[in-house]
């Protein structure tokens, strides 16, 4: 008989309503902006060294909350210098987002932002199809190679467009994290169909460790707030519980032996003074930042 658990995926709006909630109720975007303010400056600080333009590209770049951010520190190391901001991402509902959010900011006049509403691969398969190869000062993939399904290939892929003082940045949730031992105990059982994989920063550094990748790592202390997924029936709850698993009504439709090992052992009961033990209401979410410059990479990597 067939599993009724199903990617969460297959449902896009379900999805977004899920992610929101996550970023909701966890201080990920705030650990970023830590980033942003505090390291992102040094990473970028030879990018557009000698150059009137700077080309940056955005890989999933989502409803652009982050990419903006980015790009103001961009503006702030090369005052008047135009920054042509490519933006690949496959939700037409998030390219919506981002466009309202650039009508609505300020001190854009020297940035021009294209967007193209498909995935990486779809991009790297239209350019190759049209024969265009085009360098880009900074790349940036935040949060999104889970929904990639051959990493290697995509890093080989966007590596390549690097100019010569190029960067290239890469968040992932860290190897240590609550995430790592949730998916790595539980992954087999969730309805990935090929449409996710579970990869975090201790995978992709054995990726590029073995492409003899030299990167600069930051690991950003972060964690969601869990509380509701605890409580039955709770629609919120409901909702994490799917981003969590990438399953489509995880909490309806998991079998239950799953669903209480789960959330009994791996989002972890806490030890108590008293006799009843209480759900840890976080989970730890540290993201791992890869920054990896284009003349360290050799000429292939590996799985």
């Amino acid at each position: 008989m067939a599993s009724p658990m199903r990617s969460l995926l297959v449902d896009p709006d379900r999805y977004l309503q899920s992610f929101r909630l996550f970023l909701e109720r966890s201080t990920e975007h705030q650990s970023m902006q830590e980033f942003v303010e505090r390291q992102l400056p040094d990473v970028i600080a030879s990018i557009g060294n000698g150059k009137s333009t700077i080309n940056v590209l955005s890989v999933g770049g989502g409803a652009g909350e982050m990419d903006l951010q980015i790009l103001s520190k961009i503006q702030a190391r090369y005052p008047g210098v135009t920054i042509n901001n490519d933006v690949i991402e496959p939700s037409a509902d998030q390219i919506s987002k981002y466009k309202e959010r650039v009508a609505q900011a300020s001190n854009l006049e020297n940035i021009k932002f294209t967007w193209h509403k498909e995935t990486a691969h779809e991009y790297e398969n239209r350019m190759n199809a049209e024969k265009k190869t085009k360098k880009w000062d900074f790349i940036h993939m935040i949060q999104m190679l889970y929904y990639v399904k051959d990493i290697p290939a995509t890093l080989r892929y966007f590596h390549s467009l690097l100019e010569s003082q190029a960067k290239l940045l890469i968040i992932l949730v860290s190897g240590k994290s609550g995430w790592e031992t949730l998916w790595k105990k539980y992954g087999s059982s969730f309805p990935l169909q090929d449409l996710c994989t579970y990869v975090s920063s201790a995978d992709l550094l054995r990726m590029l460790d073995g492409a003899g990748l030299k990167c600069q790592l930051y690991e950003l202390p972060s964690h969601m707030d869990i509380t509701s997924c605890f409580i039955e029936g709770d629609k919120d709850g409901e909702l994490l519980l799917d981003f969590l698993t990438e399953t489509l009504d995880f909490a309806k439709t998991a079998p239950p032996e799953l669903k209480r090992q789960m959330l009994c052992n791996q989002l972890q009961l806490r030890p108590s003074t008293q006799a009843m033990q209480k759900p840890n209401p976080f989970l730890r979410n540290n993201p791992k930042l890869h920054v990896a410059p284009p003349s360290s990479f050799k000429n292939s990597l590996q799985n």
